[in-house]
């Protein structure tokens, strides 16, 4: 189950960072070159854990670092919101980064926390909350 759901976050993550705007596609006129993989390197361990990280020959760059963490969860509430019974389970943490060049050549870096609080992504790219 964890292998799917790492190879789910891992393909979303891939789509993301290839995704451009329409306008900015490659023309059918126009040459690309494919990107190879130049290094690659997986770990799964037997508690659950695991880190994932590749390389390609264009700069793009990716790593995944997943493991699981116990967290306390409340079974029922009374309507003040006093927790009368809690259970433990089993999240599954991932942590990570990419990067890769845009159109006009600045590197771009996306870094992030995904875990029982959701998904939390940092990067000086982009846009801050007004405080």
């Amino acid at each position: 189950m964890y292998k799917f759901v790492f190879l789910v976050c891992s393909a979303l993550l891939l789509s993301y960072v290839l995704a451009r705007p329409q306008d900015q596609r490659a023309s059918p006129t126009s040459t690309t070159t494919a990107a190879t993989i130049v290094k690659q390197d997986n770990v799964n361990n037997a508690d659950g854990s695991f880190n994932s990280s590749y390389e390609t020959s264009n700069g793009i760059r990716v790593e995944n670092i997943g493991y699981l963490k116990k967290i306390i969860v409340p079974k029922t509430e009374t309507s003040d919101g006093q927790v009368i019974d809690e259970h433990e389970e089993l999240v599954l943490v991932q942590t990570g980064s990419y990067s890769y060049s845009d159109p006009d050549g600045n590197l771009i870096t996306l870094r992030y926390v995904a875990d029982e609080n959701g998904f939390q992504p940092e990067g000086d790219h982009l846009p801050v909350a007004p405080q």
